[in-house]
């Protein structure tokens, strides 16, 4: 099967040695996302903020991959406090609440930033054509 590198564009691709997401066959793997957009942290101090965006910049990376949301069968997120878990699942209930994929929701130490919250890994099998 055919391997198709994704890119965001980010700086830090080529810095770790990462793509945004990565197609082989019909499936993507999206690597782990936070609300960082145009170099800027959004929602500072808001994990429902954050998880949003984050949502936000899977879909467009689906999107640009050949799927949509319908195809994610996992999600992985990394919170830096669980008790915020109710905003987090809001959030990600907003663009799941009818596909309802498998996930984790896990508290971490730290992320690369104090200000970021959440990060959020995707798993995605296109089924349909």
């Amino acid at each position: 099967m055919k391997r198709q590198n994704i890119s965001s564009g980010a700086k830090w691709e080529d810095i770790v040695g990462y793509s945004r997401a990565v197609k082989v066959g019909n499936t993507i793997e999206i690597s782990g996302t936070t609300a960082i957009v145009d170099g800027n942290i959004v929602g500072v101090n808001n994990f429902y903020e954050q998880t949003k965006c984050i949502l936000q910049k899977i879909e467009e990376t689906l999107i640009k991959s050949g799927a949509s949301m319908k195809d994610v069968v996992r999600t992985r997120m990394f919170v830096t406090d669980i008790s915020h878990w109710e905003e987090i699942g809001r959030a990600h209930a907003e663009f799941f609440k009818e596909i309802k994929p498998a996930t984790s929701m896990v508290e971490i130490k730290a992320l690369i930033d104090e200000f970021l919250l959440v990060e959020i890994e995707a798993t995605a099998i296109i089924t349909t054509v």
